[in-house]
């Protein structure tokens, strides 16, 4: 106990000194840390603060110094979170390599494919993007088709993806591809390789919110080194279950409002600046209902995430659990945006115009989003479907 109290005041001391003052405040999207080679910093600090956490490998605490983690004990990175928390630091970096990618890789990676690859996500050095859905295989991800072909020194690449998000900005791709066309599930192979290799192109699909996260992706004759391929060939689909689990787990985590300034303890600030407030609470009974409901659902799955991740680090599998982090971390988020967009009101309706706050502007926005969450990472159906079978154990 005295050392992890000696760890909170190092902690403590090295925050104070390294997160810059604008990184203690709301993030607006625009400034979200990615990361990558291609990185555009509208704010410098943002580009600092990455950089100060990536050095001392504490954008992913817990991953093995060896790999450029921070090599934390669990108990250490909760005083960590903890402090965080405390300033109200925003993400020093948002990452699919290390959301999903860097577990994935260390689980199933060999050793020098874990040296090239892990320390550069810990740095925000390269962007991730994920080659899974295809137009014939979002739920039955299964039945893909981008075929893989074996040359020798090589493998050649040539298929399509669908909602590869960021493909556009990203600088290298994890992509699950078909070794062998004679069986669904054992032919299956997952492979890294860079967005930049010829015959390689990312379209932008634009979605109802103005934006266009997700993209199009077209492989043509994609030659890819064959130590690019992780684990053994043909065995891709064990690594690609793994990898869903954690994009779940991801996509549910976004039902705490995380990052953003309408999250749980946000929430409470927004209801009380829109609807009004007496001796610190909220003044309407109805809408300090909803909010205290809404807080204590978020405070609640939080604390079952947490569980959750010491059991896996036990050695126990969050198996089917997956799927019901997704499913209700989805509707956790839908929830929260609705919400906000019923506190502002009026103010929460709009498009553009200088009559609107950029975080009012942004609302609408958010909540047009959270709809895609009940489609990305697993169809809101397809968990359930997991769920009645393989968690309550009903029949089909």
């Amino acid at each position: 106990m005295e050392d992890l109290e000696k760890f909170r005041a190092e902690t403590r001391a090295w925050l104070e000194e390294n997160c810059p003052p604008s990184m203690r405040t709301p993030m607006p999207e625009d400034e979200s840390p990615w990361g990558g080679r291609n990185a555009q910093w509208k704010n410098p600090e943002s580009k600092q603060w990455m950089d100060a956490m990536g050095a001392r490998g504490w954008t992913a605490p817990t991953w093995p110094k060896e790999y450029g983690g921070g090599g934390l004990t669990k108990e250490q990175n909760k005083v960590l979170q903890q402090e965080l928390r405390a300033i109200k630091a925003r993400p020093a970096l948002m990452s699919f390599g290390i959301w999903m990618l860097g577990p994935a890789l260390l689980e199933f990676a060999n050793e020098e494919q874990k040296k090239e690859h892990l320390p550069k996500i810990v740095r925000g050095e390269i962007r991730w993007c994920q080659g899974y859905s295809e137009p014939g295989a979002g739920s039955d991800l299964a039945g893909l088709q981008t075929k893989c072909e074996d040359k020798g020194d090589h493998y050649l690449v040539n298929g399509q993806k669908i909602w590869t998000s960021y493909a556009d900005k990203a600088d290298w791709i994890f992509c699950l591809v078909r070794t062998d066309t004679s069986v669904k599930h054992e032919g299956i192979s997952f492979l890294l390789f860079d967005m930049e290799s010829e015959g390689v192109e990312a379209r932008p699909i634009t979605m109802i919110s103005g934006a266009s996260p997700f993209c199009e992706t077209f492989f043509t004759d994609v030659k890819v080194p064959k130590h690019h391929l992780v684990g053994e060939l043909n065995k891709g689909w064990t690594i690609a279950k793994r990898l869903l689990q954690h994009e779940r787990e991801m996509i549910s985590g976004m039902g705490m409002g995380m990052g953003s300034g309408g999250g749980s303890g946000g929430i409470s600030t927004l209801a009380k600046e829109y609807v009004g407030e007496k001796n610190g609470r909220i003044t309407d009974a109805t809408v300090r209902d909803s909010v205290a409901r809404q807080r204590m659902d978020s405070h609640a799955f939080s604390l079952t995430l947490q569980r959750t991740a010491e059991e896996v680090k036990a050695g126990q599998s969050t198996g089917a659990a997956s799927s019901i982090f997704k499913y209700y971390g989805t509707e956790l988020n839908k929830r929260r945006n609705e919400l906000i967009i019923e506190l502002m009101g009026t103010q929460g309706l709009g498009w553009e115009g200088e009559s609107f706050s950029e975080e009012e502007l942004s609302a609408p926005r958010s909540w047009l989003r959270s709809k895609g969450n009940s489609i990305e990472g697993g169809t809101t159906e397809v968990q359930l479907n997991v769920i009645s079978k393989r968690v309550l154990g009903l029949p089909d």
